[in-house]
């Protein structure tokens, strides 16, 4: 067939049927249940043959045994044992197994990097915004490890085109109710290619109870991107269907591996540009702004709803909206700040805080501040900066400020002290800070202070942040 359906299924595990030790004694159930299963998945062909062939069927089938057995690590018997059965009654996927991360045939991938997905129905079982929040973070997982992006439309034709269905639903490929098919996926190009489908006769979740949405479209997505499966049990793209915890979910090296052999690696602090923008706020460099961090070898200024980004030793800058780094993001970032070995980013506003990776957003954020150890009496930030020399990070609250230890996860003990004491020439309050260089430079209103980390002093007032070098 033109393309290559992707289904994952959920075989119901069969009732009364006896643990089978040996081959070909269990009973005869069991044997057509294997049979089926060898068929569907490792392209057994099954025959009404007369009795002078049985023999040959059967080492055919001994052979099949094997190949699934080697597939799953399972011990090389040829025989139905009890762990080759447990394994044929697990949860798992329709297509027949590959290994490690093989691809489709014809090795189909998207000829763009820009892809865009439509949501035509949403399933009862959830709100709508959980709905979209499911598969926006399922996207996510594929963006953050490869040079693709993901944008929602709401009408026309999209890349991947989702819904929630009963049954037959026109594709051929009908549902089968609760507990069997729970969803199918086609691999890339025209027409239904890269569509995903979900059984809506299955109570979707977005707890660890039931099938988990987001899990099931990340599984999903990974065909219509052109992954077939895995072997390697940790990967998403194994053939069965785990109950795994979703709020810590990382893809495997096995599936990272598998898409970036398809499509490289993510563009490293890939900055968002904003198609047809005229720049409609001026960067000004005796303006104030609500936080400023480092990216690299870039410096970023917040803004209200926008951000402006310069390399350290040039004047000139280039303008984006917050919203084009991820559609979560707020605006009016209040504090940020990076650790620059992790490559990691932190934004703040209000009482809550978002992480950034290669400037793409994370997974299980925003998170209360709270959760770092402030009081509950701190309801925002305003200013952070993160020393590698100490590897702690420094949070400014009204006149006041806050030590983290980054390594341990801590906040340290003593603290809150004063921003006057502790910083000579600095304060009382501070609207933003970043480090370069063994360099805090603080910002108070349109004034730059250029402070020594070592000598604990104030070494120079800029006149601007475009004087700003690290």
């Amino acid at each position: 067939m033109k393309f290559l359906l992707l289904i994952l299924a959920l075989q119901v595990i069969a009732s009364g049927g006896a643990p089978l030790t040996n081959y070909p004694s269990p009973e005869e159930n069991e044997v057509a249940f294997a049979q089926r299963y060898l068929a569907n998945f490792y392209g057994l062909e099954m025959e009404t043959t007369p009795m002078t062939k049985m023999k040959v069927n059967r080492n055919f089938m001994e052979n099949k045994i094997q190949e699934m057995q080697q597939f799953f690590g399972l011990k090389v018997t040829g025989q139905l044992d009890t762990s080759t059965l447990d394994m044929m009654h697990r949860p798992r996927c329709g297509v027949p197994d590959v290994k490690n991360f093989e691809l489709f045939p014809g090795r189909p991938v998207w000829k763009k990097r820009l892809i865009t997905y439509r949501i035509n129905n949403y399933t009862p079982d959830l709100r709508p915004e959980d709905v979209d929040d499911a598969f926006q973070k399922a996207f996510q997982v594929w963006s953050d490890v490869t040079p693709l992006k993901f944008r929602k439309i709401h009408e026309n034709e999209a890349d991947i085109m989702i819904q929630f269905a009963f049954r037959e639903h026109r594709d051929a490929y009908p549902f089968d109710g609760p507990w069997g098919i729970l969803a199918h996926a086609f691999a890339p190009g025209a027409g239904l290619g890269g569509d995903a489908h979900f059984d809506e006769a299955e109570t979707w979740t977005k707890a660890r109870k039931g099938p988990n949405l987001f899990l099931v479209a990340v599984h999903e997505i990974g065909h219509s991107l052109g992954l077939g499966h895995s072997s390697d049990t940790s990967a998403i793209m194994f053939p069965s269907y785990r109950d795994i915890d979703y709020k810590i979910f990382r893809l495997s090296a096995d599936d990272i591996h598998g898409i970036q052999s398809l499509y490289g690696r993510p563009e490293k602090h890939h900055i968002p540009s904003n198609p047809g923008s005229t720049n409609p706020v001026a960067y000004d460099p005796n303006r104030s702004f609500d936080a400023v961090t480092t990216v690299g070898d870039k410096i970023f200024f917040f803004k209200d709803g926008y951000f402006w980004w310069k390399l350290a030793e040039s004047p000139k800058s280039s303008i984006s909206l917050i919203s084009s780094l991820g559609p979560n993001l707020p605006s009016h970032i209040q504090a940020a700040y990076e650790i620059t070995d992790r490559s990691y980013v932190f934004l703040f506003k209000d009482d809550k805080y978002w992480l950034m990776s290669n400037l793409k957003p994370q997974l299980n954020y925003p998170k209360s501040i709270h959760s770092l150890g402030f009081p509950s009496s701190v309801k925002k930030i305003d200013a952070a900066v993160f020393n590698p020399l100490f590897y702690k990070t420094y949070f400014f609250v009204g006149n006041k400020f806050w030590r983290y230890d980054e390594r341990r996860q801590f906040m340290d003990p003593g603290y809150p002290k004063l921003i006057t004491t502790y910083f000579p020439g600095i304060g009382p309050k501070i609207d933003a800070v970043f480090y370069c260089s063994r360099h805090y430079y603080f910002f108070q209103g349109s004034k730059v202070l250029k402070y020594h980390v070592l000598a604990q002093r104030v070494i120079e007032s800029l006149k601007s942040s475009t004087e700003l070098g690290c």
